[in-house]
């Protein structure tokens, strides 16, 4: 759930997302190497008890990464105690079960090849059936190795059933595709697949590895081998499908195509169960709106490019999107770097949503006529939305994660720093010129150059424009995690 959070916000292509996936798939094999070379020698019980209570009392009295620490302490001691009650229990289970008791499979000694094929795909559904209903294959495979070690199960048997279990720990994923976005369905399918492309890969070399196992148990002790041969077949798995991921991806998307919006995709509620990820998906759409009204603002204040302008309708209605989104959140920033960048971000979609609501009650701003100041502040304005565009460019940019993009952070690339200070000097120019320009059309007026009327118009036109570029600037300040200004 959190890649698909991490791809979801942007911060992860959809590839790069399957390649995490890859690689927490091969590392999810470590338990068994756990369960192998530890769990069924040796009695955990006495270590584990000491660090649940240590673990458990640390999560409770600390805060923050000190109680997760604690947490995660508290968890990985309960793994262990769990391993010696599966060894204990296995220990029974041995009395009552027998390998005879269950289908033989393909390579075991005096086993046909139809009856040996009929037992190993036997197998392969008991194996399925288990992790579906352990809605684990970590606790599943464990069982196994474990049942191994007890002799209630042979070797040929528990590879049979590791199979099995590696398929069925893709249904809680597609469980808890039901219902959701594109991207979680997507991520999915994909591992469904994975899965069973690894398994059909695993059965096809199924008869050769029997073989290597029953030699290699001669000098390898069998609950090795079966933590080997788990990682192995994950290993391989990915070691095909990898060098393929792009087109492995394209046939994934063409299969579910999505349906949602750009917006929609990026601010997926899986998001919000952490805050980091939420608040990076907030300031990436924020960037990518901002962006859309800085085109509008400086084409229009171009007299248009022969092209259609893009509305300011639907980026408001997108920024009020955000500021809901980030109001579901489930918790709140731990540390002091992850609240600083909430906030940011939160300046941030507040001088865009007050930008937004500017433009779409008083529409855009078309070119002024008039003297040489009144050409010089529309001017300036242009010049800040453009640099604005700039600036947004370079943070919507990292969602491909390009070589010099950073996934989660305000390291923005030289251009958008550069980009950021002429904003700024162009704000700050128009501040200063306002009030000048205002005097001097106020003092056309009793001459008679200009009527009242007139010299309020050109006032309010060239007021508005400094707040657009006010605004533009102190949202990009804030998305770059530069806003140090109190507005």
């Amino acid at each position: 759930m959190t890649t698909i959070g991490l791809v979801s916000a942007g911060l992860l292509t959809f590839p790069q997302g399957l390649g995490l996936v890859f690689g927490a798939n091969v590392g999810t094999t470590g338990t068994g190497w756990l369960v192998a070379l530890i769990g069924v020698r040796v009695s955990l019980s006495a270590y584990a008890l000491p660090m649940i209570f240590v673990g458990a009392l640390t999560k409770l009295l600390a805060g923050g990464r000190v109680a997760a620490a604690g947490a995660t302490l508290a968890g990985f001691a309960l793994v262990l105690y769990g391993l010696t009650t599966l060894q204990q229990g296995m220990g029974g289970l041995a009395e009552r079960l027998h390998p005879s008791d269950l289908p033989a499979v393909l390579g075991a000694p005096g086993v046909g090849w139809l009856a040996g094929w009929v037992g190993l795909l036997t197998l392969v559904v008991v194996g399925l059936a288990m992790t579906a209903v352990m809605q684990s294959s970590t606790a599943a495979i464990a069982v196994t190795i474990s049942a191994f070690y007890a002799g209630a199960v042979g070797l040929e048997q528990s590879a049979a059933l590791i199979i099995g279990q590696n398929i069925g720990t893709a249904t809680s994923s597609a469980l808890a595709a039901i219902g959701a976005s594109a991207t979680a369905k997507r991520l999915a399918l994909a591992y469904v697949l994975f899965k069973v492309i690894a398994a059909l890969i695993a059965l096809a070399a199924f008869p050769f590895t029997a073989a290597l196992m029953a030699r290699a148990s001669a000098s390898v002790d069998g609950t090795t081998l079966l933590a080997a041969y788990h990682t192995a077949y994950n290993v391989i798995g990915v070691a095909v499908l990898l060098p393929a991921t792009q087109w492995f991806t394209h046939f994934v998307e063409r299969l579910l195509p999505s349906k949602e919006s750009p917006l929609k995709r990026a601010l997926d509620p899986a998001a919000l169960d952490s805050p980091v990820v939420a608040v990076e998906a907030a300031r990436r759409t924020v960037a990518e709106t901002l962006k859309t009204l800085a085109v509008s603002v400086a084409a229009s204040l171009s007299g248009g490019s022969g092209k259609a302008e893009p509305g300011v309708a639907a980026p408001a209605a997108a920024l009020e999107k955000v500021q809901d989104f980030l109001s579901g959140l489930k918790e709140t920033p731990e540390t002091e770097a992850e609240r600083h960048r909430m906030t940011s971000a939160l300046h941030a979609l507040n001088h865009a949503s007050r930008l937004a609501e500017l433009l779409r009650d008083d529409g855009l701003p078309g070119p002024l006529a008039g003297g040489p100041d009144d050409l010089r502040v529309a001017e300036l304005c242009k010049q800040a939305m453009r640099w604005a565009q700039t600036v947004t460019e370079s943070i919507t940019a990292e969602s491909a994660l390009s070589e010099r993009a950073e996934p989660i952070g305000w390291r923005a690339a030289p251009e958008a720093s550069a980009a950021l200070a002429e904003i700024e000097s162009a704000a700050q120019a128009l501040d200063a010129m306002l009030p000048k320009h205002r005097a001097a059309i106020l003092a056309s007026v009793a001459p008679g150059q200009l009527t009242p009327t007139e010299a309020f118009v050109r006032i309010d036109a060239a007021r508005r424009l400094g707040q657009i570029a006010h605004h533009a600037w102190r949202s990009t300040a804030h998305l770059l995690g530069r806003g140090v200004h109190p507005g």
